[in-house]
Protein backbone atom coordinates (compact mmCIF):
# COMPACT_ATOMS: atom_id res chain seq x y z
CA UNK A 1 0.00 0.00 0.00
CA UNK A 2 1.31 3.43 -0.64
CA UNK A 3 1.87 6.09 1.28
CA UNK A 4 -0.96 7.99 0.17
CA UNK A 5 -3.23 5.06 0.04
CA UNK A 6 -2.28 4.09 3.19
CA UNK A 7 -3.49 8.08 4.35
CA UNK A 8 -6.25 8.09 2.42
CA UNK A 9 -7.66 4.73 3.99
CA UNK A 10 -6.46 6.21 8.10
CA UNK A 11 -8.62 8.93 6.52
CA UNK A 12 -11.61 6.97 6.05
CA UNK A 13 -11.62 4.98 9.04
CA UNK A 14 -11.23 8.28 11.17
CA UNK A 15 -14.24 8.90 9.30
CA UNK A 16 -16.19 6.21 10.34
CA UNK A 17 -14.98 6.42 13.92
CA UNK A 18 -17.17 10.00 13.88
CA UNK A 19 -19.72 8.62 11.66
CA UNK A 20 -22.64 8.04 14.62
CA UNK A 21 -24.12 4.52 15.10
CA UNK A 22 -20.75 3.13 13.75
CA UNK A 23 -18.80 1.03 16.57
CA UNK A 24 -15.63 -1.12 15.83
CA UNK A 25 -17.57 -3.92 15.22
CA UNK A 26 -19.31 -2.36 12.52
CA UNK A 27 -16.77 -0.22 10.89
CA UNK A 28 -14.97 -3.68 10.40
CA UNK A 29 -18.24 -5.30 8.84
CA UNK A 30 -18.04 -2.42 6.29
CA UNK A 31 -13.96 -2.36 5.78
CA UNK A 32 -14.35 -6.43 5.13
CA UNK A 33 -17.34 -6.14 2.80
CA UNK A 34 -15.97 -3.49 0.60
CA UNK A 35 -12.34 -4.63 0.54
CA UNK A 36 -11.24 -1.27 2.12
CA UNK A 37 -13.34 1.45 4.30
CA UNK A 38 -12.35 4.40 1.65
CA UNK A 39 -14.50 2.27 -0.91
CA UNK A 40 -17.39 1.96 2.02
CA UNK A 41 -17.38 5.55 2.31
CA UNK A 42 -17.87 5.59 -1.73
CA UNK A 43 -20.53 3.18 -1.58
CA UNK A 44 -23.95 3.79 -2.68
CA UNK A 45 -27.31 3.85 -0.34
CA UNK A 46 -28.41 0.46 -1.88
CA UNK A 47 -24.84 -1.27 -1.69
CA UNK A 48 -24.80 -0.16 1.81
CA UNK A 49 -28.06 -1.36 3.01
CA UNK A 50 -27.07 -5.00 2.38
CA UNK A 51 -24.39 -4.96 4.94
CA UNK A 52 -25.59 -7.35 7.79
CA UNK A 53 -25.55 -5.49 11.05
CA UNK A 54 -26.04 -2.13 9.78
CA UNK A 55 -29.14 0.09 10.98
CA UNK A 56 -30.67 2.39 8.91
CA UNK A 57 -29.67 5.07 11.04
CA UNK A 58 -25.92 3.95 10.67
CA UNK A 59 -26.41 3.42 6.59
CA UNK A 60 -27.77 7.28 6.28
CA UNK A 61 -24.35 8.89 7.99
CA UNK A 62 -22.21 7.57 6.31
CA UNK A 63 -20.20 9.59 3.77
CA UNK A 64 -21.95 12.68 4.92
CA UNK A 65 -19.84 16.19 5.66
CA UNK A 66 -19.60 16.13 8.86
CA UNK A 67 -17.64 13.11 9.65
CA UNK A 68 -15.54 13.80 6.71
CA UNK A 69 -14.58 17.80 8.51
CA UNK A 70 -14.26 16.06 11.96
CA UNK A 71 -11.83 13.18 10.68
CA UNK A 72 -10.13 16.39 8.58
CA UNK A 73 -9.66 18.67 11.60
CA UNK A 74 -8.52 15.29 14.06
CA UNK A 75 -5.61 14.98 11.70
CA UNK A 76 -4.65 18.56 11.75
CA UNK A 77 -4.95 18.35 15.27
CA UNK A 78 -2.90 15.29 15.92
CA UNK A 79 0.12 16.78 13.77
CA UNK A 80 0.12 19.65 15.66
CA UNK A 81 0.88 17.69 19.00
CA UNK A 82 2.80 15.28 17.86
CA UNK A 83 0.19 12.39 18.06
CA UNK A 84 0.17 9.55 15.78
CA UNK A 85 -2.88 7.76 14.45
CA UNK A 86 -2.77 4.09 13.91
CA UNK A 87 -5.10 2.50 11.71
CA UNK A 88 -6.49 -1.20 11.51
CA UNK A 89 -5.36 -2.85 8.47
CA UNK A 90 -2.65 0.03 7.94
CA UNK A 91 1.19 -0.77 8.74
CA UNK A 92 2.01 -0.05 12.76
CA UNK A 93 -1.09 -0.98 13.61
CA UNK A 94 -0.26 -3.47 17.08
CA UNK A 95 -1.02 -7.13 15.77
CA UNK A 96 -1.80 -8.08 19.48
CA UNK A 97 -5.03 -6.39 19.58
CA UNK A 98 -6.25 -8.74 16.90
CA UNK A 99 -6.90 -11.19 19.49
CA UNK A 100 -10.01 -8.99 20.64
CA UNK A 101 -13.40 -9.34 18.88
CA UNK A 102 -13.85 -5.65 18.62
CA UNK A 103 -10.42 -3.58 18.41
CA UNK A 104 -10.48 -0.28 17.59
CA UNK A 105 -10.53 1.16 14.29
CA UNK A 106 -8.13 3.80 15.02
CA UNK A 107 -5.37 3.91 17.86
CA UNK A 108 -4.06 7.65 19.38
CA UNK A 109 -0.73 7.39 20.26
CA UNK A 110 1.70 9.74 22.23
CA UNK A 111 5.27 8.68 22.57
CA UNK A 112 7.36 5.93 21.05
CA UNK A 113 5.25 2.90 20.65
CA UNK A 114 7.01 -0.63 21.14
CA UNK A 115 6.54 -3.58 19.19
CA UNK A 116 3.43 -5.69 20.06
CA UNK A 117 3.45 -8.64 18.13
CA UNK A 118 0.43 -11.46 18.15
CA UNK A 119 1.82 -12.54 21.29
CA UNK A 120 3.59 -9.18 22.97
CA UNK A 121 6.89 -9.58 25.51
CA UNK A 122 4.48 -7.15 27.74
CA UNK A 123 3.01 -7.79 30.71
CA UNK A 124 -0.43 -5.60 31.94
CA UNK A 125 -0.02 -4.75 35.84
CA UNK A 126 -3.62 -3.53 37.48
CA UNK A 127 -4.98 -3.59 40.44
CA UNK A 128 -6.95 -1.31 43.02
CA UNK A 129 -6.65 2.34 43.43
CA UNK A 130 -6.36 2.34 47.06
CA UNK A 131 -3.85 -0.03 47.33
CA UNK A 132 -2.32 -1.41 50.60
CA UNK A 133 1.27 -0.64 51.29
CA UNK A 134 2.30 -3.98 51.06
CA UNK A 135 0.92 -4.32 47.48
CA UNK A 136 2.28 -1.34 46.12
CA UNK A 137 6.15 -2.39 47.64
CA UNK A 138 5.39 -5.37 46.32
CA UNK A 139 4.22 -3.82 42.64
CA UNK A 140 7.12 -1.85 42.47
CA UNK A 141 9.66 -4.73 42.59
CA UNK A 142 7.60 -6.60 40.23
CA UNK A 143 7.68 -4.17 37.60
CA UNK A 144 11.26 -3.21 38.14
CA UNK A 145 12.34 -6.87 37.53
CA UNK A 146 9.95 -7.36 34.73
CA UNK A 147 11.77 -4.07 32.92
CA UNK A 148 14.98 -5.31 33.46
CA UNK A 149 14.44 -8.66 32.07
CA UNK A 150 12.69 -6.37 29.01
CA UNK A 151 9.41 -6.54 29.61
CA UNK A 152 7.29 -4.15 28.29
CA UNK A 153 4.61 -3.16 31.26
CA UNK A 154 1.03 -2.11 30.42
CA UNK A 155 -1.14 -0.53 33.29
CA UNK A 156 -3.82 2.33 33.09
CA UNK A 157 -2.08 5.27 34.93
CA UNK A 158 -4.59 5.42 37.56
CA UNK A 159 -3.96 5.61 41.15
CA UNK A 160 -2.36 3.22 42.68
CA UNK A 161 -0.92 -0.27 41.59
CA UNK A 162 -0.94 1.06 38.32
CA UNK A 163 1.04 4.14 39.36
CA UNK A 164 3.51 2.11 41.33
CA UNK A 165 4.30 -0.03 38.13
CA UNK A 166 4.92 2.56 35.70
CA UNK A 167 7.04 4.55 38.06
CA UNK A 168 8.93 1.43 39.09
CA UNK A 169 8.97 0.57 35.07
CA UNK A 170 10.29 3.45 33.81
CA UNK A 171 12.97 4.23 36.73
CA UNK A 172 14.31 0.67 36.03
CA UNK A 173 15.22 2.22 32.79
CA UNK A 174 12.03 -0.27 30.94
CA UNK A 175 9.40 0.72 28.86
CA UNK A 176 5.98 1.52 30.12
CA UNK A 177 2.64 2.11 28.18
CA UNK A 178 -0.13 3.83 29.85
CA UNK A 179 -3.21 2.32 28.11
CA UNK A 180 -5.97 5.63 28.69
CA UNK A 181 -9.89 6.46 29.64
CA UNK A 182 -9.40 9.47 28.23
CA UNK A 183 -7.54 10.82 25.30
CA UNK A 184 -3.86 10.88 25.21
CA UNK A 185 -3.08 14.94 25.73
CA UNK A 186 -6.23 14.54 28.76
CA UNK A 187 -4.16 13.13 31.75
CA UNK A 188 -5.92 11.56 34.29
CA UNK A 189 -5.36 11.92 37.14
CA UNK A 190 -3.71 15.23 36.83
CA UNK A 191 -1.37 14.27 39.68
CA UNK A 192 0.12 11.76 36.95
CA UNK A 193 0.99 14.67 33.89
CA UNK A 194 4.64 14.36 35.26
CA UNK A 195 4.75 10.92 34.92
CA UNK A 196 2.69 10.58 31.43
CA UNK A 197 5.34 12.19 30.20
CA UNK A 198 8.03 9.29 30.57
CA UNK A 199 5.75 6.71 29.04
CA UNK A 200 3.96 5.79 25.79
CA UNK A 201 0.39 6.72 25.90
CA UNK A 202 -2.64 5.17 24.10
CA UNK A 203 -6.15 5.80 23.96
CA UNK A 204 -9.13 4.76 21.68
CA UNK A 205 -10.17 8.52 21.83
CA UNK A 206 -10.11 11.33 19.89
CA UNK A 207 -8.19 14.58 21.07
CA UNK A 208 -9.83 16.32 23.80
CA UNK A 209 -11.89 13.56 25.35
CA UNK A 210 -12.06 13.78 29.41
CA UNK A 211 -12.33 10.85 31.19
CA UNK A 212 -15.42 9.15 31.89
CA UNK A 213 -16.75 6.29 33.75
CA UNK A 214 -18.10 4.18 31.05
CA UNK A 215 -14.27 4.36 29.32
CA UNK A 216 -12.34 2.60 32.12
CA UNK A 217 -13.63 -0.76 31.32
CA UNK A 218 -13.42 -0.27 27.79
CA UNK A 219 -9.87 0.56 27.57
CA UNK A 220 -9.03 -2.81 29.76
CA UNK A 221 -9.57 -4.70 26.90
CA UNK A 222 -6.68 -3.30 25.57
CA UNK A 223 -4.63 -3.36 28.64
CA UNK A 224 -5.58 -7.23 28.33
CA UNK A 225 -4.43 -7.70 24.40
CA UNK A 226 -1.58 -5.45 24.32
CA UNK A 227 -0.12 -8.15 27.27
CA UNK A 228 0.45 -11.78 26.97
CA UNK A 229 -0.63 -11.83 30.66
CA UNK A 230 -2.41 -10.31 32.91
CA UNK A 231 -1.48 -9.31 36.73
CA UNK A 232 -3.67 -8.65 39.10
CA UNK A 233 -2.21 -7.42 42.28
CA UNK A 234 -5.59 -6.19 44.65
CA UNK A 235 -8.53 -5.57 44.07
CA UNK A 236 -12.12 -5.78 45.14
CA UNK A 237 -14.73 -8.65 43.73
CA UNK A 238 -16.32 -6.33 41.80
CA UNK A 239 -13.36 -4.10 40.16
CA UNK A 240 -11.75 -3.17 37.40
CA UNK A 241 -8.71 -5.14 37.88
CA UNK A 242 -11.04 -8.33 37.30
CA UNK A 243 -12.68 -6.91 34.28
CA UNK A 244 -9.22 -7.06 33.46
CA UNK A 245 -8.21 -10.47 33.79
CA UNK A 246 -11.97 -11.58 32.01
CA UNK A 247 -10.82 -9.55 28.86
CA UNK A 248 -7.23 -11.21 29.39
CA UNK A 249 -9.12 -14.87 29.52
CA UNK A 250 -11.63 -13.85 26.26
CA UNK A 251 -7.81 -13.29 24.67
CA UNK A 252 -5.88 -16.51 24.99
CA UNK A 253 -3.95 -14.84 27.53
CA UNK A 254 -2.29 -15.60 30.82
CA UNK A 255 -3.74 -14.26 34.39
CA UNK A 256 -1.86 -14.23 36.96
CA UNK A 257 -2.67 -12.64 41.05
CA UNK A 258 -1.62 -12.16 44.03
CA UNK A 259 -2.32 -13.97 46.88
CA UNK A 260 -3.36 -11.62 49.74
CA UNK A 261 -4.41 -11.65 53.44
CA UNK A 262 -7.56 -13.43 54.22
CA UNK A 263 -10.66 -11.14 54.64
CA UNK A 264 -9.27 -8.97 53.17
CA UNK A 265 -11.75 -7.49 50.61
CA UNK A 266 -8.93 -5.88 48.17
CA UNK A 267 -7.40 -9.60 48.23
CA UNK A 268 -10.67 -10.87 47.43
CA UNK A 269 -10.46 -10.28 43.26
CA UNK A 270 -7.05 -12.03 43.33
CA UNK A 271 -8.19 -14.80 45.50
CA UNK A 272 -11.15 -15.83 43.45
CA UNK A 273 -8.89 -15.90 40.29
CA UNK A 274 -6.72 -17.88 42.03
CA UNK A 275 -9.30 -20.69 42.97
CA UNK A 276 -10.23 -20.58 39.28
CA UNK A 277 -6.51 -21.35 37.75
CA UNK A 278 -4.46 -18.02 37.45
CA UNK A 279 -0.94 -18.26 37.91
CA UNK A 280 0.23 -17.30 41.29
CA UNK A 281 2.60 -15.08 41.57
CA UNK A 282 4.97 -13.49 44.24
CA UNK A 283 8.12 -12.58 42.49
CA UNK A 284 9.00 -11.25 38.87
CA UNK A 285 10.17 -14.96 38.06
CA UNK A 286 6.57 -16.58 37.93
CA UNK A 287 5.88 -14.71 35.24
CA UNK A 288 9.01 -15.12 33.41
CA UNK A 289 8.75 -19.08 34.08
CA UNK A 290 5.17 -19.66 33.24
CA UNK A 291 5.87 -17.49 29.87
CA UNK A 292 9.09 -18.84 28.98
CA UNK A 293 11.05 -15.90 29.37
CA UNK A 294 14.13 -17.04 30.96
CA UNK A 295 15.82 -15.55 33.79
CA UNK A 296 15.14 -12.16 35.63
CA UNK A 297 18.54 -10.31 36.08
CA UNK A 298 19.42 -9.33 38.99
CA UNK A 299 18.70 -5.53 40.53
CA UNK A 300 21.71 -3.96 40.56
CA UNK A 301 22.68 -3.17 44.36
CA UNK A 302 22.97 0.19 45.24
CA UNK A 303 26.49 1.52 46.66
CA UNK A 304 26.10 1.32 50.55
CA UNK A 305 28.04 1.12 53.50
CA UNK A 306 28.78 -2.54 54.91
CA UNK A 307 25.54 -2.48 57.73
CA UNK A 308 23.18 -0.94 55.16
CA UNK A 309 24.28 -3.36 52.09
CA UNK A 310 23.51 -6.40 54.40
CA UNK A 311 19.97 -5.69 55.14
CA UNK A 312 19.43 -4.36 52.11
CA UNK A 313 21.13 -7.94 50.55
CA UNK A 314 18.70 -9.83 53.24
CA UNK A 315 15.25 -8.28 52.10
CA UNK A 316 14.41 -10.27 49.09
CA UNK A 317 10.91 -10.89 50.53
CA UNK A 318 9.41 -8.77 53.25
CA UNK A 319 10.70 -9.71 56.69
CA UNK A 320 10.25 -9.15 60.05
CA UNK A 321 13.10 -7.65 62.29
CA UNK A 322 13.76 -11.19 63.76
CA UNK A 323 14.19 -12.52 60.44
CA UNK A 324 16.38 -9.92 59.35
CA UNK A 325 18.47 -10.36 62.34
CA UNK A 326 19.43 -13.73 61.64
CA UNK A 327 20.00 -13.29 58.07
CA UNK A 328 22.09 -10.13 58.55
CA UNK A 329 23.48 -10.84 61.58
CA UNK A 330 23.51 -7.60 63.12
CA UNK A 331 22.73 -6.75 67.02
CA UNK A 332 19.59 -5.18 67.25
CA UNK A 333 20.58 -1.24 67.49
CA UNK A 334 22.43 -1.29 64.37
CA UNK A 335 19.58 -3.37 62.53
CA UNK A 336 17.64 -0.80 63.37
CA UNK A 337 19.64 1.96 62.69
CA UNK A 338 20.56 0.48 59.22
CA UNK A 339 16.65 0.25 58.57
CA UNK A 340 16.24 3.53 59.05
CA UNK A 341 18.86 5.37 56.47
CA UNK A 342 17.37 2.73 53.81
CA UNK A 343 13.83 4.17 54.46
CA UNK A 344 15.59 7.49 54.06
CA UNK A 345 16.97 6.48 51.36
CA UNK A 346 13.98 5.44 49.84
CA UNK A 347 14.95 2.18 49.60
CA UNK A 348 13.21 0.18 51.84
CA UNK A 349 9.31 0.75 53.87
CA UNK A 350 8.07 -1.05 57.25
CA UNK A 351 4.54 -2.51 55.80
CA UNK A 352 2.65 -3.63 58.71
CA UNK A 353 5.08 -5.37 60.64
CA UNK A 354 7.55 -6.76 57.96
CA UNK A 355 9.64 -4.54 56.18
CA UNK A 356 10.37 -4.85 52.13
CA UNK A 357 12.15 -3.21 49.15
CA UNK A 358 10.89 0.06 48.12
Amino acid sequence: MTTTTAQAELHALLTLRFTPGLGPRRIENLRRHFGSTGAALGAPLTALRGVPGLEARSVAGIGTAKPREQAEAELVKARQEGVMLLGRGLEGYPPALEALDDPPPVLWVRGDLPDFPVVPRAVGIVGTRGASPHALSLTRALAADLARAGVVVVSGLARGVDTAAHEASVDAGGLSVGVLGSAVNVIYPGENTGLARRLTLVSEYPLGTGPAQHHFPTRNRLIAALSAGTLVVEGELRSGSLITATHALECGRTVFAVPGRAGDPRAAGPHRLLREGAVLTETAQDILNELNWGEAPAAPAPDLPPEQARVYAALTTPATLDDLQGASGLALPDLQTALVMLQLLGLAEEVGGRWARR
